[in-house]
This record gives structure tokens, sequence and C-alpha cells, in this order.
């Protein structure tokens, strides 16, 4: 009987050490294709893949940017010389008027003579610049200089103030309005939701009764199971109106009322985990400070706090998790738009509603979909550095404390 006690014993710890170890691979798995699917993105040229950017052979000019080349396709530069070439209107050609110009006769069967017609086009005008296929580019022409194609660079990825994915033939890869709209959203909820909610864990712990305590803690712990999708109904059909017409703005989804919502949905999760830190606390310690003296609110903020530090920062931490990490909702009352945020009355667009929105219209492997990867990679550090640094205050704390 006691051999078959041991086998078990070690037959039940093998389990449990199979088990922790496939958990941490996996995770370490879905890190390193994360990191290795984002990372892709910066293989990738500027322009879209598969095509290039053909000017006259006196052109000057010898190099743009992606910036300046959505810039002149987008008609806002529109002469040479801001660009560095001749004082001239910028002409922009596009592959499919080539179809416009010469008959399917003329260009030949399979289309053999597209390469030496776009090169005619591009021979005949100085100020013209092609976008063409790259299996089209009339390479054989001396007349026609093929613009060379930087890949995307990090600077431009974290520092870029545009994100337009899709744009044609430049796509802007500039997440900084995300990463600002998704702090921005996050940092002011857990202002809001950090001191009410361990204004609320210290009343259930320290001073509520015990029949309100059996009353107030289910229901706090059912906010936790809503739906985030629920919280955004309710955000926008009764938040959003609210806030539109006490601010007079012009739209209600904004920056604030996504932080309202997040700082609504993180309440349930500090509370939850901040009391029973502080519960946990022995009742020793409690009798130990009152008989040395101390009043009720002097063992709260002297023992009890101190003592729940740990629990109190797992509390922290997994409430600007939940804020930082949450789509739904935030998709549901932020408006949803990709500019740089200057106020919490303007409308933001985080990471997280970024990737849920545009992850299932963007081909697998394309740079929209490696680029929606890195934004994942962005979120995951911005969360670890979050929680590295509170654990490393809270062990701070707990030092002086001993």
């Amino acid at each position: 009987m006691k051999r078959l006690r041991h086998i078990t014993e070690h037959l039940v710890q093998g389990i449990l050490t199979l088990s922790g170890s496939i958990t941490g691979l996996v995770i370490l798995l879905i890190v390193i294709f994360l990191f290795k699917e984002g990372f892709g993105l910066f293989r990738n040229p500027e322009i879209e893949k598969g095509y290039a950017l053909c000017l006259h052979i006196s052109n000057p000019v010898e190099r743009l940017h992606s910036k300046q080349i959505k810039l002149i396709f987008d008609s806002e530069i529109t002469n040479w010389q801001d660009l560095g070439g001749n004082d001239c209107e910028i002409r922009i050609f596009r592959f499919d008027e080539i179809f416009s110009l010469y008959s399917d006769d003329e260009l030949g069967e399979d289309y053999a003579l597209l390469p030496q017609k776009l090169g005619e086009v591009v021979e005949q005008d100085s100020a013209i610049i092609a976008f063409l296929p790259e299996k089209y580019l009339p390479v054989n022409n001396r007349y026609v200089k093929t613009l060379p194609t930087a890949s995307i660079s990090p600077v431009d990825f974290l520092q870029g103030r545009e994100w337009m994915p899709t744009s044609t033939p430049a796509p802007q890869f500039g997440t900084l309005p995300l990463i600002l709209g998704t702090l921005w959203v996050s940092i002011f909820a857990i202002l809001i939701a950090l001191p009410l909610g361990l204004g609320v864990a210290i009343y259930l712990s320290e001073l509520a009764g015990e029949r309100m305590r059996k009353l107030l803690k289910p229901t706090i712990e059912l906010l936790a199971g809503i739906p985030s999708v629920v919280y955004g109904f309710f955000g926008l059909a009764a938040l959003v109106p609210l806030l539109q017409k006490t601010f007079q703005l012009q739209v209600g989804e904004s920056a604030l009322a996504g932080s309202l919502i997040l700082s609504i949905m993180a309440l349930p999760t500090i509370i939850t985990i901040a009391e029973d830190a502080m519960r946990n606390t022995p009742q020793a310690m409690r009798e130990a400070s009152l008989a040395l003296g101390a009043t009720h609110w002097q063992t709260i903020y002297k023992v009890i706090i101190p003592y729940a530090a740990s629990g109190i920062s797992a509390a922290i931490v997994l409430g600007i998790g939940r804020a930082i990490g949450e789509t739904m909702a935030v998709l549901m009352v932020t408006g949803n738009a990709a500019i740089m945020p200057h106020s919490l009355f303007e409308p933001v667009r985080t990471i997280p509603a970024t990737i849920a929105a545009e992850l299932g219209e963007a081909p697998a492997g394309g740079t929209h979909y490696q680029s929606l990867f890195l934004l994942g990679c962005i979120l995951f550090l911005i969360t670890m550095i979050i929680s590295v640094s509170t654990e490393i205050i809270s062990r701070k704390q707990q030092s002086k404390g001993m």
C-alpha cells in the first residue's frame, strides 16, 4: 500500500511537471511565432510589393521616401521642385492608363509589347512618375530609370504619424497614433479605476459588515463575467450620448468614453484580488497593531496594506492588462480614428481595436498582415514592461517595510 502511494505521488508529480513544461513551451512558441511574423515586415519594400516607380532619365530626383510618394499620388505635392527636381508639374501615370492609350493589337499577343509601350510613355514626358508592375518594367529603354526602393524601417514604423496600410502605391505604417491612443485610454482608465478599486477593496475587507460584504462581493464578481461587447453597447447607447451632451462635443465617441468604460471593466479585477490579499493578513498582526495603540485606520495603512502589497500589485497589473488588452468595448466607443490624440475629448484608435478591425481583411503573409502581428508584439512588450515595473516597485516597497 505504501509502495502504491509512493508510485502514485511520483506519477502525479511527473504529470504536473509535464503539464507545466508543455504550457511553458506553448507560450514560448506563441511568442516566437508572433515576433517572427511581425519582424518580417521590415524585409518588405516601402512601396507595394511587385511594383516599382519609373522616371525619365533627365529627372534629377534619385530617391523618394514613402511619405513623399504618398503625397505625390494624393496630389499634395504637385511640383518636382519641392522634391529637389526641376521646376515643372508632376504628371502621375498609373499602369492601367496604358490600356486607354493603346489597343490590344498594339500591345501585342499576351501583352508582349507592354514594356516597350510603357517605356515610350515615360520617354516622351520628363515630368512623369509611373507606377508599374515589375514584370512590365521597360528595362531596355535608356531614357527610363527605376527608383531604388528601400525596406520599411523600424524608425518609420514606430515614429510615423499615419496608419494607412492599404494606401497605394506607398502604404503608411506609422504606429505612433495607435501606441499613444492605447496608452492615452489605458492610463486614464487606471487613474480612475485604481483609487476606486482600492477604496472598495479596503471597505469590503476592513469596514463592511458581514451581511453587506456577502451582498457586494458576489455582485462585483458578477461584473467581471459580463462580456466586453455588452459594456461596449452600454457605452455606445448611454455613455457616449451623455458625454456628447455634457461637454458639447461634435461626436461622443472619444478617448474619455473609452477610459470610463475600461475603468468600469477593470474595477472587478482590482477589487476582488486586492480585497482577498488584504483579508489574508494574519489576525495576529491586526491585534498587535491595535494593542500598541494604533487606530483602526493606522492599522489599515501601516500594517494591512504593506502586508498585502504583493496581492495589490497583482491586482494593479491585471487591471492594467485588462485595460490595455481590451478590444471590443474600446472599438465601439472611442471613434476608431487613427489620429494623434491631443485631448481626452477626441476620437482615438487603440492597438487591440486595430488588430481586431483589420486582421480579417488583411491578406495572409502580406505587409498589412505582418504589420498587425508587429502591433501585437508592441502590445506584448508594453504589458511586459508594466508587469516588470510593478513587480520591481512592489519588491522595493516590501524591502523597505522589512
